[in-house]
């Protein structure tokens, strides 16, 4: 079994490239299925594939205004507060609302003009969010942990199997990596405070090797597929549906209530409700 370490991105984890690709996928996804599966309800209650599209356009556009004009973006995140718990909901809505040839042409604009801002940003720049701020990479990051759940939202509604597909496998690591660096926000965002121990997690790819965070030799351990750890801190299974292993008791507490998003606590998925 190869190791990877978890080191110096390769060339091969462009996340520019594996937003990209995975933007291709959803969209290539969503074209096929054809305006009859639009209103195809998600595992997402409430959401169907185009509540899913409307969101992500959303948050694209969120995204490009919160590089280009931080005052504008300020005014976006007060008006959030006045309905913490609804407004990524409202904000879905109203575009869905458009109808799919109009969410469609919206997406399509805004993650390009988002790809475009990203790689102009300068990489010290600190971009304003709804959590902590971030540089240019993580906002990639975060977009192609954004892309990655919802568009496992969307394969999952239409029949698609993610566990072999390119784009999706190409956003794993990237989704892990994230999913292990939000280890304190988790705990924070639940109200609880973050365990000082030391954490190793070892995530088997689909290729055989091993991606590994944290400290060798900890005493607080997480293994398994990456797969699973990526459903798991996007909150798309539940953890009694995975394969992780998680060896002492801080590891095992951060799997209950890991999130790699930014945002309140979500209520992650019912036990068997992944098949």
């Amino acid at each position: 079994m190869r190791m990877q370490k978890d080191t110096q991105t390769p060339a091969s984890e462009d996340p520019h490239a594996a937003l990209a690709a995975l933007n291709a996928r959803v969209d290539e996804l969503v074209e096929a299925a054809g305006s009859e599966r639009w209103t195809t309800d998600t595992p997402a209650e409430g959401w169907d594939v185009g509540m899913q599209i409307a969101h992500l356009a959303w948050t694209d556009e969120v995204s490009v205004t919160a590089i280009n004009d931080a005052d504008a973006f300020q005014a976006v995140v007060e008006s959030a507060m006045a309905d913490p718990t609804g407004f990524v909901d409202v904000g879905a809505a109203e575009i869905a609302a458009t109808g799919r040839d109009e969410v469609l042409a919206r997406w399509r604009l805004a993650r390009g003009e988002l790809a475009d801002a990203l790689k102009a940003a300068d990489p010290g720049d600190q971009i304003p969010w709804f959590g902590p701020p971030m540089r240019p990479k993580s906002m990639t990051t975060a977009r192609i942990m954004e892309t990655w759940a919802h568009g496992v939202d969307v394969a999952d509604a239409l029949g698609v199997a993610v566990d072999t597909d390119p784009a999706f496998l190409g956003a794993l690591p990237h989704v892990a990596r994230l999913g292990f660096k939000t280890r304190a926000f988790a705990y924070m965002m639940n109200g609880l405070e973050a365990p000082a121990s030391e954490i190793h997690v070892a995530l088997t790819q689909a290729d055989g090797s091993v991606l590994e965070f944290g400290t060798a030799g900890a005493e607080q351990t997480v293994t398994g597929p990456i797969l699973d750890f990526c459903l798991l801190v996007t909150q798309r299974v539940h953890l009694d549906d995975t394969a992780l292993v998680a060896v002492g008791e801080d590891a095992l507490g951060w799997l209950r209530i890991a999130q790699a998003f930014a945002g309140l606590p979500g209520g992650g998925r019912e036990k068997g409700a992944r098949a």
